[in-house]
């Protein structure tokens, strides 16, 4: 079963997201700050990470630098979901940022499908690459 940490202050769209999450067969922990994300990160070693950036105690781009300069963590991969614009994608890229989900885009007060696709499409991806990377 693939491993979801979830990263969301926003307690309407973390409990939203788990239950769509759950629901669809992914094991999933959950953080409400930036402190307790690299904790939950440490004990679990999820498979994916989907992390808001507007986060308390410490940043969204703070978190995934530290994930990224952990020898524990650097290798998961790190999904940005945000409701900034693209324009720091590029930056966000270069601090080792696997994609980026628009909060808005996922119209997560319509229903879930749309995250689920995008989850989907990633762990699809992200699989693909490894397989190209080890063949």
């Amino acid at each position: 079963m693939t491993k979801i940490l979830l990263v969301e202050d926003s307690k309407f769209l973390r409990l939203a997201t788990e239950r769509a999450l759950a629901r669809a067969g992914y094991e999933i922990s959950s953080a409400s700050d930036g402190e307790e994300a690299l904790r939950i990160a440490h004990e679990k070693l999820p498979d994916l990470i989907l992390l808001d950036m507007l986060l308390p105690k410490m940043s969204g781009p703070d978190v995934l630098k530290a994930l990224k300069q952990d020898a524990l963590t650097k290798a998961i991969p790190v999904v940005v979901m945000t409701g900034m614009s693209q324009k720091n994608a590029a930056r966000l890229q270069q601090d080792g940022a696997a994609g980026f989900l628009e909060k808005s885009a996922l119209e997560l007060d319509k229903g879930s499908e749309k995250l689920l696709t995008a989850v989907r499409e990633i762990l699809k991806k992200l699989s693909e690459s490894s397989q190209s990377a080890t063949a």
